[in-house]
């Protein structure tokens, strides 16, 4: 660890994307500067008015409640009751860790406890809030330089992509509904259900994931019926108001094919269904093992997956709030919600309405249709001028299945020729991880990147790269490669045992100093 009175550079971050993740690096950035006694300049960049909120958050109806208990919000990896105390000081005095609180409420956590972190960290941090959209980025040596919308740049020595879930981009809507005034494209844009709000037609959501569900409390009113129409028809479980603990599958998972994990799995739910009278424990217990299980399938039998098991896995993984779950049972009873199934791609415009036909029924007229199918998992589909750069220009690769960014374990981007202190956290990962838009993925990922890229840095402020000049060790480990960042070390001249032995060994001499070390070994 660097003496606090050695003159050091401070290393240049920029975190683009101000939400949930980005505001995390932050975070972790102070934290981790302060730890290691690092001066580090963060510049946060993102055109949203309020730091922490990104899309997730942002809503001001208090109907919209977290779909995760209290207790499991902690931005904190090592305090998991931070937010709930965050909470009971700020907001309500009455919350414990089983409550489900409104979302808005998680948005100004994470930018009081940012704003608290950088002024815990007194001169060690300096940071700065741009209200505006990074357009490019380019490396000139170990260097990033980005251009910002109103043509300003920004120079870096690491830059974090933390830009958030992809714009929804309506793929199944034709393109006379995308032009209609009644076709709402991302019901969470400014003021984008002023027109459903004005009125009191009838509506029509595409897809019936969480998105749907909170559009539905919000347009909901007497004398309206809200349509909901997607393929399956299937709406997300509910939370248990007394959960259960994880239960862990009794036979081993990791390696299976597709087909056979899936009958294991089903195994698995049953099995826990029939001991504890509840199917969540079970799928609760798989989260621990999700992103190996994932990273274990090949391309085509992850494409199977999407196709095959994606909805069912998505309404039991990601729950309502059981507050939530009662109101929407309360519309259903009311005829006010009504669950329909079929494809929304038909949909005939009339000059003051629209006309749909769910499976087996008669057609229906409503004013309105919202999109609430989800946002876009391709990069290559957006028009981010960002992702747009750094994909054309090689800096970025395409994650499996074109489905976010190709990383490293650490969230590091891979690039057309190598590394950089590029890195990405969050719904960016989802190619490689599937389950990775959830806080405590992503408070995780973030804390790891904020010690890589401060543990990499050297004293000029010069980023480490994941990949350098190779350190070849044909002997047991000696101090040379101790003090170097950002290399691999490669085994040789010994058995596969001793090669394991000597890289258990080093590891945990590296581990134990502070250093982050991935061993790959077989």
């Amino acid at each position: 660890m660097l003496s606090s009175t050695r003159a050091q550079a401070p290393h240049r971050l920029v975190v683009v994307g101000a939400g949930a993740a980005g505001t995390m690096v932050v975070i972790h950035a102070a934290e981790e500067a302060v730890r290691r006694r690092r001066p580090v300049r963060i510049t946060l960049v993102d055109p949203g008015p309020r730091t922490g909120a990104g899309v997730a958050f942002a809503t001001d109806d208090p109907r919209h409640l977290l779909n995760v208990p209290a207790g499991n919000m902690s931005c904190l990896p090592d305090r998991p009751g931070h937010f709930v105390d965050w909470l009971v000081a700020n907001r309500d005095a009455t919350a414990t860790a089983r409550s489900f609180v409104p979302r808005r409420h998680y948005g100004d956590y994470l930018a009081a406890t940012s704003a608290a972190a950088v002024d815990r960290a007194g001169d060690l941090v300096t940071h700065r809030r741009l209200h505006t959209r990074a357009t490019a980025c380019a490396w000139h040596g170990d260097r990033a330089r980005l251009t910002l919308a109103d043509g300003s740049r920004l120079t870096a020595d690491s830059v974090v992509l933390a830009t958030g879930p992809l714009a929804a981009r309506s793929p199944w809507a034709t393109p006379e509904l995308r032009a209609s005034k009644r076709f709402v494209s991302d019901p969470w844009a400014p003021d984008a259900l002023t027109g459903p709000l004005a009125d009191d037609a009838d509506v029509l959501l595409v897809g019936s994931g969480l998105t749907a569900v909170d559009v539905a409390l919000t347009l909901a009113r007497p004398g309206r019926t809200v349509h909901v129409l997607s393929r399956h028809g299937l709406l997300p479980r509910a939370h248990a108001v007394a959960p259960l603990p994880p239960v862990t599958p009794t036979e081993p998972l990791e390696g299976l094919p597709l087909r056979p994990l899936r009958a294991a799995v089903l195994r698995h739910i049953r099995e826990v269904t029939r001991a504890h009278g509840d199917w969540r424990p079970a799928v609760d217990g798989l989260r621990p093992l999700t992103a190996r299980l994932w990273g274990a399938l090949g391309d085509e039998q992850r494409a199977e997956f999407l196709r095959t098991d994606r909805s069912r896995w998505n309404v039991a993984r990601h729950r309502m709030a059981p507050e939530t779950a009662e109101a929407v049972s309360r519309l259903r009873a009311a005829r006010r919600l009504r669950l329909h199934v079929g494809d929304a791609a038909d949909t005939r415009i009339d000059p003051d309405a629209l006309t749909f036909t769910p499976e087996g029924s008669a057609p229906v007229r409503v004013g309105w249709v919202v999109d609430c199918s989800g946002p876009g998992l391709r990069p290559a589909a957006s028009d981010d001028p960002l992702l747009t750069c750094l994909l054309s220009s090689g800096l970025a690769l395409p994650g499996p299945l074109g489905m976010g960014f190709a990383t490293t374990p650490g969230g590091q981007l891979r690039s057309r020729d190598g590394y950089r202190s590029m890195w990405t956290l969050g719904a960016h990962r989802r190619g490689e991880l599937w389950e990775t838009t959830a806080v405590p993925e992503i408070r995780q990922q973030a804390a790891d990147i904020a010690r890589s890229i401060l543990c990499a840095a050297r004293t000029d402020s010069a980023p480490a790269v994941a990949a350098d000049t190779p350190v070849v060790v044909a002997s047991p480990p000696s101090a040379r490669v101790r003090h170097r960042t950002g290399c691999t070390v490669w085994l040789t001249g010994l058995p596969s045992a001793g090669k394991s032995s000597v890289a258990r060994e080093l590891a945990t001499r590296l581990r134990s100093e502070g250093h982050r070390v991935e061993v790959l070994d077989g």
